[in-house]
């Protein structure tokens, strides 16, 4: 059986320690520090809890924080521009270089992920609070060959 991108990245700790090393480059950033302005540690765990169930491993996120709409919901408002974006994904490839070091296949893996997953956020950012985003299904899962559903 193949393993599960949660398996390659170390399991919840090794999706902790790579959002402690993307967050620590994000807050020092002054491009971004405007978008996370109600950053607060909770949320390193978070993104962790959502990663893991993104990439193969327990539902958490879901069963206890609210699953995709709650992921989408914490965007809005947040009038992610293309620049912050482009920020975001330099500071993740750093971070993934720190983590997982020597694994480029895997790192292009979870960028092709966070490509496509900060599309989707800057795209409900541009939305007020409070917006319906209507039901966005079950929280993605992404596999070695990408979306799997």
């Amino acid at each position: 059986m193949d393993s599960s991108l949660y398996d390659d990245v170390g399991g919840l700790d090794g999706l902790q320690r790579l959002s402690k090393a993307f967050y620590d480059r994000v807050l020092a950033d002054e491009l971004l520090v405007p978008v996370f302005a109600h950053f607060t540690p909770t949320h390193l765990d978070h993104v962790a809890i959502w990663l893991t169930e993104v990439f193969g491993g327990p539902a958490d996120f879901t069963a206890r924080l609210g699953g995709h709409q709650a992921l989408l919901r914490s965007h809005l408002g947040l009038g992610i521009r293309d620049e912050h974006r482009q920020r975001w994904l330099d500071h993740m490839a750093d971070a993934i270089n720190e983590v997982l070091p020597g694994r480029p296949e895997l790192a292009r893996t979870l960028m092709d992920y966070f490509d496509w997953g900060t599309a989707i956020a800057q795209d409900v950012s541009q939305n007020p609070v409070g917006t319906d985003l209507g039901d966005p299904g079950p929280t993605p899962r992404w596999g070695h060959q990408g979306l799997v559903h």
